[in-house]
């Protein structure tokens, strides 16, 4: 981290064309409110894009860059700002900067899905890293050496890396604080309403219930347990065991909470991490669905058509 008593920090931000404008926002909006709240601007920013042009956020905008990847100005982390798709315009140029970035030794991170690029340039080999929910299944099929958590951010030593959206702000709040204190962190956070300041040890979405907070935290272990098990589903016994409970009180925990069983549960996450993959890569859908835990292709059709109302091949289609 910079001394803070020295001259300052410079971020800089590689975007590509459909780049997730709100992850970008909201990093850059944090460092801005920090210099508001120093009285003088200690944090500094510029945009890079593959060949110094233009570029269009994933809303429709467009934003002026800086820079090109050939000439990326000195900077304290290099931070890649992804949307949903991982080919575009200018992808080699940005892959080999990474590379030469990393070789130098300088710091990079990852905003939403920027992880796939910093993974694919190489820069991820033996760091834990973060992705948003939606990009993980993909990720972790295609990176399975790489340690791909479902926590908020990560911070391993020079990889900085978070979820996107509101996650962004969580990660530019931990470093505010490890350059100025948690002081500083707070007053920052509450000029955005940000009510609770997320620690990397917090978890995204788990499941198709979005936020388990205030439930039960047996519950909780329970669901975090399911989404780690998902190519090779836990026995009712299992889940129950884990949690310190019987089968009866984790089906009525079930009930009670989420109107409906462990086992419809557990098969909707199945189901979701599959249309996720379905989506996200290209994989035969024979190993999506062993991926998934199903040994018999005909019984994943007929469930995933009853979940989502189409067959994986359909889905298939659609996305590709």
């Amino acid at each position: 981290m910079s001394d803070p008593a020295g001259g300052g920090r410079h971020f800089a931000f590689l975007l590509v064309d459909k780049f997730a404008m709100f992850s970008l926002a909201a990093a850059i909006d944090t460092v801005r409110s920090a210099n508001r709240m120093l009285g003088h601007d200690f944090y500094r920013w510029t945009t890079i894009s593959a060949d110094g042009e233009g570029v269009i956020a994933s809303n429709g905008l467009p934003l002026k860059v800086d820079y090109s990847v050939a000439d990326i100005p000195p900077a304290d982390i290099l931070f890649v700002c992804l949307g949903l798709s991982t080919d575009f315009p200018g992808k080699s140029k940005i892959l080999a900067a990474l590379r030469s970035w990393g070789r130098r030794g300088g710091a990079m991170g990852a905003l939403s899905a920027g992880s796939f690029l910093l993974a694919e340039a190489g820069q991820l080999e033996g760091h834990r890293c973060t992705i948003h929910w939606e990009n993980r299944a993909g990720f972790r099929e295609r990176f399975p050496d790489i340690e791909c958590t479902g926590n908020v951010y990560e911070i391993d030593r020079k990889r900085y890396s978070c979820a996107g959206g509101t996650t962004s702000i969580d990660l530019m709040l931990e470093i505010l604080r490890s350059d100025f204190g948690q002081g500083l962190a707070n007053e920052v956070a509450n000029q955005f309403q940000h009510e609770r300041i997320r620690s990397a040890g917090d978890r995204q979405r788990i499941g198709p219930e979005r936020d388990l907070t205030g439930k039960s935290e047996k519950l909780r272990k329970i669901v975090e347990l399911m989404a780690d098990k998902l190519d090779e589903p836990l026995s009712a016994v299992q889940l129950a065991k884990a949690a310190g409970l019987s089968v009866r009180q984790v089906e009525r925990l079930f009930l009670r909470h989420l109107n409906m069983t462990p086992g419809r549960y557990y098969m909707r996450l199945r189901l979701e991490r599959a249309r996720e993959l379905l989506r996200q890569t290209n994989m035969p859908i024979l190993d999506v669905a062993i991926a998934t835990g199903f040994t018999s292709h005909s019984y994943f059709a007929q469930s995933y058509r009853l979940q989502f109302g189409r067959p994986p091949s359909e889905e298939r289609r659609t996305t590709y």
